[in-house]
């Protein structure tokens, strides 16, 4: 088996990782950067970015670019620049294909396995699309493990001695806790909790709202309305969070930010450090439940803690750490990078998956995780009857006897749900089926088992059974978003399609810029041999370079016709000959 990556597909940012020589390491980007923005973009053009070069335009280009797609993981939201309309699993796919290419470029060897992270807290229809995001990718997920269960095993590796460690998990756009005890050689979830729905986007979001209102009362001028100027400042207060995580005060300086009559206008704005954690608050003080739910379901007070892990860029807002603080009452650990450690621990999975890592301080290492929610089925008056409850570890397998609530039934309607309520129209319905076929007799006598199957990764799948028939039937939870093998293979075959499409499109680059290369070359050499080079071949190479020069006139790469490709190349070739014929002549004298 080849090596396997762990990957953070993150809202904000991605990181990948992998293990060399028992240890994780983070794979840096065709761009240099250890993190890759989970920013996708088309061009006016139809051509495809992903990561730092989407990023870096989305201020110009709003209508065509997506970020913080995760947050829409498991719905069905479409993306739809220009006609078209993509899947979160889609979007994210095109993510995961970059990571899988720079692991490749990195390694110099194909990369078709991976374990992938997810919130602690996502449910099973966020799960099982991530799953199909990374088939999508031509990856073959091999594990689903949870963000600060990775996190946790990437700080394990290091720190093996027994102790109970409570994971602060703040991101881009979701918000995990978690409690986990480590013993010998054993990392155990007790509990979790969370949000999906607040994360780094949010404080970005609140104080760009903030910026804009003060704009408008200033300046009578509503910004909001312009999509670019929006997305620019936007960027300015993501900068400036970022900078009051160190200093008291931030400035947002936009020169040019939009045009009203003709006369340009800018934003010049100082933000202190106590404003932003005014317009915040509410925000950060929707982390505090979560973390005192899982000291309780664990039944731990903050003084048995051992340790408190921060992970998540969002961590780093002075704020988060004084509350953290404050909740638990020790000074949160600073020993693991809290962009990078999630893919890490990931990467440390896989090696073990993979059979890789078979020493080392991770190599002994046992994950038990939990399921974040509980699972239960509808039963008479609407009620929601647990089977599963929530922080019950996995894998694992559940099963209760239910029976008939009408005489001579032959058929019962099993609905699946997940979360918290007593009721079951206040739950999350996960899927519905059907078994028939049950033995004819008054309400209560016959005996259905119903089980629940929970996997590794935390997807679900259902039977039930009629004891004294024997008949049964199941379903595995994939809910509305889960996307059919079709499905899949159509929108594998759309990305294929644009990795064959950004291959053709660096064709016609390359022989552009090598065609100029080419004409250069021919240059210098005349210039340089203009006292001994023969008339005959001057001219020959003066014509070839004409004759290249005339092939990329006003040609742009990304309009080129494949006769105009091949015109170029071979134009460049016979260039090329030119030249190398004349440097051999050289060489001879």
């Amino acid at each position: 088996m080849g090596k396997v990556i762990g990957i953070d597909l993150g809202t904000t940012n991605s990181c990948v990782s992998v293990v060399e020589l028992s240890e994780p390491v983070i794979i840096p980007n065709a761009e240099g950067g250890r993190t890759t923005p989970s920013v996708i973009a088309f061009t006016k053009d139809g051509e495809l970015l992903v990561g730092d070069h989407a990023r870096r335009q989305s201020a110009m280009n709003p209508r065509r670019t997506m970020a913080s797609i995760k947050r829409h993981m498991g719905t069905d939201f479409r993306f739809a620049p220009d006609g078209m309309s993509l899947s979160p699993q889609e979007v994210s796919a095109m993510i995961l294909r970059k990571l899988k290419k720079d692991a490749e470029n990195y390694l110099g060897s194909a990369v078709d396995k991976a374990v992938i992270t997810v919130p602690a807290y996502f449910n099973d229809a966020q799960r099982q699309a991530t799953k199909d995001a990374g088939r999508i990718a031509g990856l073959e997920v091999l594990r689903i493990i949870n963000e600060p269960t990775s996190a946790a095993l990437a700080y394990g590796l290091d720190h093996g001695h027994p102790q109970k460690v409570l994971v602060y998990d703040l991101g881009g756009g979701t918000f995990d806790v978690s409690l986990i005890e480590m013993g010998e050689g054993l990392i155990e979830v007790l509990a979790t909790a969370g949000d999906n729905r607040l994360g780094g986007d949010d404080f970005d979001e609140r104080l760009t709202s903030y910026v804009i209102e003060e704009y408008k009362k200033t300046n009578h001028i509503n910004l909001a309305k312009d999509p670019t100027a929006v997305q620019r400042i936007k960027e300015a207060c993501e900068t400036a969070k970022k900078e009051l995580s160190t200093a008291m005060t931030a400035s947002i300086n936009l020169p040019f930010i939009a045009t009203v009559k003709g006369e340009p206008i800018h934003i010049y704005m100082d933000i202190t450090r106590a404003k932003f954690e005014e317009l915040t608050s509410d925000l950060l003080n929707r982390t505090r439940e979560p973390v005192l739910d899982v000291l309780r379901d664990a039944k731990i007070k903050g003084s048995e803690l051992d340790k408190v892990l921060l992970v998540g860029g969002s961590t780093r807002m002075a704020a988060v750490q004084k509350l953290v603080k404050n909740l638990t009452g020790i000074e949160p650990s600073r020993n693991i990078n809290p962009d990078e450690c999630v893919a890490m621990g990931a990467a440390v999975q896989g090696a073990k998956l993979g059979g890789e890592m078979i020493s080392g301080a991770g190599s002994d290492i046992i994950l038990m995780d939990v399921t974040p929610l509980t699972l239960s089925i509808e039963t008479v008056g609407g009620i929601a009857t647990k089977i599963v409850e929530r922080n019950s570890t996995i894998p694992a397998r559940y099963t209760q006897i239910f029976s008939t609530a009408m005489p001579y039934q032959t058929t019962v309607e099993i609905k699946v749900l997940q979360g918290e309520r007593q009721f079951a129209r206040d739950n999350t319905l996960l899927g519905t089926f059907r078994l028939t076929g049950i033995r004819r007799a008054m309400a209560g006598v016959p005996q259905i088992e119903v089980t629940f199957d929970i996997d590794a990764n935390g997807i679900l799948n259902v039977s039930a059974k009629d004891l004294g028939t024997g008949r049964q039937n199941s379903i595995v939870i994939v809910s509305g978003s889960k996307m059919s093998d079709d499905e899949i293979k159509r929108a594998m075959d759309d990305a294929a399609f644009y990795a064959d499409d950004d291959n053709a499109r660096k064709k016609r680059f390359d022989a552009i810029n090598n065609a100029k290369r080419k004409i250069a070359q021919a240059q210098l050499y005349i210039q340089e041999h203009k006292q001994d080079l023969d008339k005959e071949k001057k001219r020959g190479l003066k014509s070839a370079s004409a004759a290249v020069e005339k092939s990329i006139r006003w040609k742009k790469a990304d309009k080129l016709t494949e006769g105009e490709l091949d015109e170029i190349i071979r134009k460049t070739q016979e260039l090329d000959a030119l030249l190398g014929d004349a440097a051999g002549t050289d060489d001879r004298i």
